[in-house]
């Protein structure tokens, strides 16, 4: 394996996040902040508590989830897109650079950076409410895995966009309802047992509900389900990206 090449693509990714840390960083941090404002003032003042958990410390594990998965998206999808943009990818496909390189590289990178970008909100929700963590070995497994498995997601939407319009089509008209849908701000047991059922259907909630549960002990889902589901997920996106590398699909054409 290329250690050099992979490095390479790795730390070139990583020094555009740094060159735009306001944008990469800053901002979801800024974010974050305001749906605690909102959310964990306005609707805290109204909900007590969720599962004997006070609400504004209920919901962090979302506001954490959320962020990780549109940045792990973002990151990746852009990172592969904009070689295929001004029309680098081809210097890098003729290079003695394997397909597993370049995949290793391009996710590693915008898995850090949406893992580093949780752990900075995780802390900064420290300033708003008092959290304490039940499982931390299982909280940091499970912010991985998402970081990682969405992080191949993106980089699946980024060689399939043709424009920036496609770009930002599923990660905003798809992903970020299922978020908001899945349980970030509310536990699905507040629901009518005809909407929990149909919640269940939104891959989402599976994976909120087992980092909610690193934190809290509780979960709307068995947890041995929601690592099922994300390891699932992870599978699928290394099938398709497999696929996407010994095809060619729009990345020779």
């Amino acid at each position: 394996m290329n250690l050099y090449a992979i490095r390479a693509i790795y730390m070139f990714e990583m020094a555009r996040t740094f060159r735009t840390i306001g944008q990469s960083i800053v901002s979801p941090v800024i974010s974050t902040c305001l749906y605690f404002v909102v959310f964990g003032t306005a609707i805290g003042s109204r909900i007590q508590q969720v599962d004997e958990v006070p609400y504004g410390t209920f919901i962090v594990p979302g506001l954490i989830m959320l962020s990780v998965l549109m940045q792990s998206m973002t990151n990746a999808s852009f990172g592969i897109y904009f070689p295929k943009f001004i029309g680098t990818i081809y210097e890098l496909l003729s290079a003695p650079v394997s397909a597993l390189e370049v995949v290793i590289a391009f996710v590693g990178a915008a898995a850090t950076k949406a893992l580093l970008i949780g752990l900075i909100i995780l802390v900064t929700a420290h300033l708003f409410v008092h959290i304490e963590i039940l499982h931390p070995f299982w909280m940091l497994s499970f912010l991985v895995l998402t970081c990682v498995s969405f992080a191949l997601f993106g980089f699946i939407i980024g060689i399939w966009a043709k424009n920036f319009e496609q770009l930002n089509l599923i990660p905003m008209l798809i992903i970020t309802p299922l978020v908001f849908l899945g349980g970030s701000f509310y536990s699905i047991s507040m629901l009518p047992p005809i909407w929990q059922k149909i919640t269940l259907f939104n891959p989402v909630v599976y994976l909120i509900s087992g980092f909610r549960w690193s934190f809290f002990g509780t979960a709307d889902v068995a947890v041995a389900i929601s690592l099922a589901a994300i390891a699932s997920f992870m599978l699928f996106c290394m099938g398709i990206v497999w696929w996407i590398f010994k095809t060619g699909y729009r990345l020779k054409s």
